[in-house]
């Protein structure tokens, strides 16, 4: 299974066509949401191409491939619009003998951990910061950055994972700037 892992849209939709191109181009099985996919939020600058109903839309068209979490930007009225489940605060991924707790981060975090095994990997956005820190009993932390507004300098990116191996990639070149084996 090849996974495509992608936060923080908040609505900007050529973050969200450059998304789609590349899940195509990477030739993906999943789309993994982690958040803030349709509203920018009061903390943040409006996006380049803020466009909520037509990044609704646009992911609609992916529904039957899309597992998504709630970020702190998401609501019910999100859930009226969006043709995939959109409300749920965590969901967990086997990764070979570790799971992977997929969440946005504004609950669940580095500073606020949830239950984790030894070895398990905690992945979330919200940041909107590439990381990848190892914390705990031998855990990772892992974060794709932001698809349409990157902090601290960081590029437009979204992450690959397959076979074991976490990609951080550059949404506007494909390139890849960081790797991780599990």
């Amino acid at each position: 299974m090849r996974y495509l892992i992608a936060s923080d849209i908040h609505g900007a939709l050529p973050a969200a066509e450059a998304l789609t191109t590349r899940f195509h181009e990477e030739g993906a099985d999943r789309l993994l949401l982690l958040g803030d996919l349709l509203y920018h939020g009061p903390r943040n600058p409006l996006p380049e191409g803020y466009a909520p109903a037509e990044v609704a839309k646009l992911l609609n068209g992916y529904a039957d491939r899309i597992t998504a979490v709630r970020g702190n930007c998401d609501a019910e009225v999100d859930q009226m619009v969006l043709d995939f489940p959109v409300l749920a605060d965590y969901c967990i991924l086997p990764a070979g003998e570790k799971l992977i707790y997929a969440t946005h981060g504004h609950i669940y975090n580095g500073k606020n951990p949830p239950p984790l095994a030894e070895g398990d990997i905690l992945l979330h956005g919200h940041t909107h910061v590439p990381a990848w820190t190892e914390f705990g009993q031998g855990n990772v932390y892992l974060n794709p950055g932001s698809l349409s507004i990157p902090k601290e300098n960081s590029p437009h990116s979204y992450m690959i994972l397959e076979n074991g191996v976490f990609y951080w990639k550059d949404v506007e070149t494909g390139e890849i700037y960081h790797t991780r084996v599990l």
